[in-house]
């Protein structure tokens, strides 16, 4: 599990997952529907990429997103 903290532990956690899956940017560029560039800018920590998309998009990778409070169930 990678604890999210920024626009940029965000893109690091979508850019190891895609190359752990061994996807180029331009083959989920294809299979997503997004384009290069939004897929480049998310992976680089931009942080004005569109939630929406960045969440379709790790989840089309098999990242499930989970938030939880601080302090709650160690």
């Amino acid at each position: 599990m990678m604890r999210i903290t920024s626009a940029v532990s965000f893109g690091a956690a979508i850019r190891a997952r895609r190359k752990e899956l061994h996807y180029t940017q331009g083959f989920l560029s294809e299979f997503s529907g997004l384009s290069v560039s939004f897929i480049s800018d998310l992976e680089n920590g931009k942080k004005t990429v569109e939630l929406e998309k960045a969440i379709y998009l790790a989840n089309l990778l098999g990242l499930d997103l989970c938030m939880k409070g601080r302090g709650y169930g160690a």
